[in-house]
């Protein structure tokens, strides 16, 4: 297998460290010496953009939106000047999924969610809307050498805890960050583990109808973004290594290596469908139909004969216990 870091020969980097410098650093992540001013750089078009009043996700402007909405709520949206260079992705994972296929996996699901649902939900919903969309996130590969420190039951004799510190390598690959406004930290995490990275490509292919997000944050604010995954993920690698069964005050600080991130487009389905006149939103996955989520009604009458069953359960083993005691 290459090594991840092959990709970057022929790239700048640091003069000092040798990590890779990327569009718009004006320092090493590493070692933070400045960037030469030629390599910093880059030319980047101002954009307009869609901005959601509800939710505050920032959508590429498309002229042709008659009524514009988030993809995501279905807010409204104001357009917005960007007097700052807007940030792009640097590259975009296909659609392999196409909006038949994503109304069929809407349809599988709402049939599989268990007696506890309207038995008639998967036959009786209709979908009102369906947004493809680009939505948009870092990924992170980094060599680091981890320091920790933490108190355990290991060695602690008479005391409860015991102090306890160490440094140990870091290798990770490819974790993902979302950046996404539009979407939750739960909702990007059950969507992460399907996509196939290694499908991306550098412009997103023709989709009628499809919106794009867009990187609303400056470049310092997204580095201290993926600085703070980076010392997560290094918590629960350190995890491993603390001696004991119990353990508290887990601390952890990295000295990255290597770092690199890339920012990515990845392509899922937003669906707002229709039951009995109440509307619910649904997420289906750009790239693995297999992989839907979202809200869905429960059925109050079923709940409530379960409820009633189990009471007039009780009440007759109680009324039997009784009689059998006389």
């Amino acid at each position: 297998m290459t090594d991840v870091w092959e990709e970057e020969r022929g790239k700048p980097g640091c003069g000092r460290c040798g990590s890779p410098i990327e569009q718009e650093d004006l320092r090493c992540a590493v070692c933070f010496l400045p960037v030469p001013a030629n390599a910093a750089a880059v030319q980047k078009v101002v954009a307009r953009i869609l901005r959601c009043d509800g939710c505050g996700a920032a959508l590429t402007y498309d002229v042709d939106a008659k009524a514009p909405k988030c993809a995501f709520c279905g807010s409204v949206a104001h357009l917005e000047e960007s007097e700052d260079p807007i940030d792009a992705a640097d590259a975009y994972l296909p659609f392999r999924v196409d909006p038949a296929t994503a109304r069929e996996a809407l349809k599988t699901w709402l049939g599989s969610l268990g007696w506890f649902r309207p038995g008639d939900l998967a036959s009786e919903a209709t979908v009102a809307d369906l947004t493809p969309l680009w939505w948009v996130g870092w990924t992170f590969d980094v060599e680091a050498l981890v320091s920790w420190t933490a108190d355990s039951n290991a060695g602690a004799r008479r005391s409860a805890w015991a102090p306890h510190s160490g440094q140990v390598p870091l290798t990770v690959r490819q974790a993902l960050v979302s950046a996404s406004r539009g979407l939750t930290n739960d909702e990007v995490e059950k969507l992460a583990r399907h996509f196939d990275l290694g499908s991306a490509v550098s412009e997103p292919h023709a989709m009628q109808g499809a919106a794009i997000e867009r990187f609303d944050v400056p470049r310092s604010s997204a580095r201290r973004i993926i600085d703070r995954a980076v010392l997560a993920q290094a918590k629960q690698h350190a995890k491993q290594f603390v001696p004991g069964s119990r353990m508290r005050k887990l601390a952890a600080a990295v000295l990255p290596q290597r770092l690199r991130t890339r920012r990515y487009a990845f392509p899922s389905y937003v669906l707002a469908y229709r039951y009995r006149g109440d509307l619910y939103r649904a997420i289906v996955h750009g790239q693995d139909p297999s992989c839907v989520f979202g809200k869905a009604p429960w059925s109050v009458a079923k709940i409530l004969l379960v409820v009633l069953g189990s009471a007039a359960a009780l009440a007759l083993i109680g009324f039997l216990i009784f009689a059998l005691s006389r």
